[in-house]
């Protein structure tokens, strides 16, 4: 089964990431080193958040990661959610 996890960031989160990035892509290779998480990326055009796709038996992955997330923790994400998500066609 795979889950998206989407963000929802606050306004002009790209410019206020900075002191946060490199802890959040450490984290995000983390996931994805352990085979957990299988992409990553904001959304763009506007900037407004964005989309992990993860993989496993339930949501507690997508969930662990947005907990640890120091974009979550300092506040550049006002809301996330987890979202099972059933792939009809493509790596399953």
């Amino acid at each position: 089964m795979h889950y998206i996890l989407f963000y929802k960031a606050v306004e002009n989160y790209i410019e206020k990431r900075a002191p946060y990035r490199d802890e959040h892509l450490k984290l995000i290779e983390s996931f994805y080193n352990q085979g957990d998480l299988l992409m990553a990326g904001a959304l763009d055009d506007p900037a407004t958040g964005g989309a992990f796709i993860f993989k496993g038996n339930n949501a507690e992955k997508a969930e662990e990661f947005a907990n640890k997330d120091p974009y979550v923790k300092n506040g550049l994400i006002t809301e996330w959610e987890v979202r099972p998500w059933t792939v009809v066609i493509g790596d399953s």
